[in-house]
């Protein structure tokens, strides 16, 4: 009789593995077709974009061609153009970023759960959100100065505002059972966002991270073009003006390259920290 009780708990607790080993290979799948379809998409674009350029269509002076940007890229690579840009560039939007993980999760998380501080600044919030911060880059400059203080307040605006959306959004929208476990514990109002809320929340944490990093690259780049700074941003711009086509293009693809790198950065920790929410 006890072995058989035995057996019946072993094969019960062995289900959800089974059957989270049973999801990996389906997930993995999807994954590398979606990874094919993406570069099949990709290969066929610069395809279409050198013919158009090849025959005259669109003019190589004015748009580039793939061969030419690669060309270029090749160049600048080697003689050691794009370095010091991108370090720049990296440098405040990384800095940006960390700034707007540390402030805006934590701010968010309690706004979600506090109904009263969250309609308090609702408004201001909505204001920083809609409102392009391109309007205020006379005031960011004449209160910071044209330096690497204002691009990393240009990069916190762009990041922070859509993160602390999201967690707010998800903390509120928070599963009242895991609420009302903790009440039943006796837990502490800050023990309980740390143990209960937080880890509930993650996966949409992560998305609005991701989302975050892709609207920080943007306002690191915007910064560079308006304050004329060093950086990416900037070298574009040094480049257009003087019709410098396939360094320009070249110059886009890193940043481009960048960015897709650093979303499949934030895309391992999700699924590193967060793969019971696919699961699930």
């Amino acid at each position: 009789m006890t072995a058989t009780v035995q057996l019946s708990h072993q094969k019960k607790s062995a289900a959800p593995t089974d059957m989270y080993e049973k999801l990996r290979p389906k997930s993995k799948r999807l994954r590398n077709r979606s990874l094919i379809l993406g570069v099949t998409g990709i290969v066929l674009g610069l395809l279409i974009w050198q013919i158009l350029a090849s025959s005259g269509v669109v003019s190589s002076t004015f748009s580039s061609s793939p061969i030419g940007t690669a060309g270029a890229l090749w160049t600048m690579l080697t003689n050691g153009t794009l370095w010091a840009p991108v370090a720049a560039t990296l440098a405040s939007f990384g800095i940006g970023m960390a700034i707007s993980i540390v402030f805006a999760i934590p701010i968010g998380l309690i706004l979600g759960r506090a109904p009263v501080l969250r309609e308090l600044v609702d408004p201001w919030i909505n204001i920083l959100n809609s409102v392009p911060y391109v309007v205020f880059l006379p005031l960011i400059i004449f209160w910071f100065g044209i330096d690497e203080t204002s691009r990393i307040v240009l990069v916190v605006w762009s990041a922070a505002v859509p993160l602390l959306m999201s967690t707010i959004g998800a903390a509120r929208n928070l599963d009242r059972n895991y609420m009302n476990v903790a009440t039943v514990f006796s837990a502490s109002r800050g023990y309980t966002l740390r143990t209960v809320a937080f880890p509930a929340i993650l996966p949409y944490i992560l998305s609005g991270i991701r989302l975050a990093v892709g609207r920080g690259l943007v306002g690191a780049i915007v910064a560079e073009l308006f304050l004329g700074a060093v950086g990416l941003g900037s070298l574009v711009q040094v480049q257009t003006s003087n019709f410098e086509m396939d360094e320009a293009m070249a110059t886009v693809t890193v940043i481009a390259i960048i960015a897709i790198l650093i979303n499949q950065l934030v895309g391992l920790v999700e699924r590193r920290f967060a793969y019971w929410a696919d699961s699930s």
